[in-house]
């Protein structure tokens, strides 16, 4: 067994820590203040090429293997979460119906721009009555010809005000729904009866727009079914083997904001002195230290093991909704730990643990909740 990253991946991990470094760390507090990732960030962002990681070179991408992206993933997310936020949408949950089941006019049309990041992608499925039962959601694709009028609301979606394209799930047979029901739509941007509604005010992420999709008498072509006309009533199936792989990335995420807070808890117990010495040399702070350490790198581990799993061709649904609930889980209590270690000055916004600390929260919320991947699990174990 040989667990070392290949060599053209090491050197990506080396540049991407360093654009961390010299960035993205300095950016933080501008993004945290102005709720938004700067241009300049985003243009760094396509430079490198981030916005395709996922996308077959033929198309314009990286085409990079599930290990890779992340491995990426985990370094940006050292220093931001809300700048994984900007690029993930164009590699996973957005793209990937279209790179999975789309026709080759879609993929030539589409993937390119979405891989440059000259159009930015997001991925339509929450609803205000459909969340984790994603199955439930109202949306609805009538046919009218060789049109389709869509009508319903869209909530919690990410880059959704900014997106150029968005990924659509809706309801084209309300007696069959998830079983055949439900069809995936590529929308632009601009179309008639589709607009944009409320930003949300979130408790963290800042710098990452989530946003309402509001669609009224909306009319599209047949050709926007993802797929063509053959996949109606399809769209439920790619949307779950999207969410597999994007349930993997954040696991990704999770561990490298975790990895952060370590280091912020380590170096702030060298630094600081109580009762005449650095709380570090207190049995205490180093029992909390290396706690954070174990679950941090049990964490990783699955990351790469699933991830290396996966590029096999394996399936792993299951290991997954593993990943996804250990690391989200383990990166609360580690978020936690480390802003108990910094002791008051961590509830103070001028600390980064508290930016982290917030931002660690909806891990355990979206793309699936910890409940449900514990169904999840457990339905795998139960039916293999």
């Amino acid at each position: 067994m040989d667990f070392n990253l290949p060599e053209d991946l090491r050197l990506m991990q080396a540049a991407i820590k360093k654009y961390v470094d010299q960035v993205l760390e300095p950016a933080a507090v501008q993004i945290e203040e102005e709720d938004a990732v700067p241009e300049d960030v985003v243009e760094g962002l396509r430079e490198m090429g981030l916005f395709g990681m996922s996308i077959p070179e033929e198309y314009g991408g990286l085409g990079l293997d599930t290990l890779g992206e992340c491995v990426v993933y985990e370094e940006i997310s050292r220093a931001n979460a809300s700048v994984r936020t900007r690029f993930s949408t164009n590699n996973g949950i957005g793209s990937l119906g279209i790179l999975y089941d789309g026709t080759p006019d879609q993929r030539e049309q589409f993937l390119p721009p979405i891989a440059c990041g000259e159009k930015t992608i997001a991925f339509a499925l929450t609803e205000p009555d459909a969340g984790s039962d994603a199955s439930a959601i109202r949306t609805s694709a009538v046919r009218d010809g060789d049109d389709f009028i869509l009508n319903g609301r869209k909530m919690f979606i990410t880059n959704g005000a900014i997106a150029e394209l968005v990924t659509v799930l809706a309801v084209t047979d309300p007696q069959k729904k998830a079983r055949g029901g439900i069809t995936a739509f590529v929308i632009e941007k601009g179309t008639p009866g589709f607009s944009v509604g409320k930003l949300e005010k979130k408790m963290g992420l800042k710098g990452s727009g989530t946003a309402e999709l509001i669609f009224e008498d909306c009319r599209v072509p047949v050709n926007s079914i993802i797929g063509g006309e053959a996949m109606i009533g399809k769209g439920f199936r790619t949307a779950m083997r999207v969410l597999d792989k994007g349930r993997l990335t954040l696991a990704a995420a999770s561990v490298g904001m975790a990895r952060r807070a370590l280091e912020l808890a380590v170096l702030y117990a060298k630094q600081r002195v109580q009762f005449g010495k650095p709380i570090g040399e207190f049995q205490l702070i180093q029992g909390m230290l290396a706690q954070m350490a174990t679950e941090i790198l049990a964490g990783q581990s699955m990351v790469y093991r699933v991830a290396w799993q996966k590029d096999q061709g394996n399936p792993v649904r299951k290991e997954a909704a593993m990943c996804k609930l250990f690391c989200s889980e383990m990166l609360g209590r580690v978020a936690d730990t480390s802003l108990q270690v910094h002791g008051g000055m961590g509830y103070m916004k001028e600390y980064a643990i508290e930016r982290i600390y917030r931002d660690a929260r909806v891990t355990r919320i979206y793309e699936g909740t910890s409940e449900i991947q514990k169904l999840v699990i457990a339905r795998e174990l139960l039916n293999g």
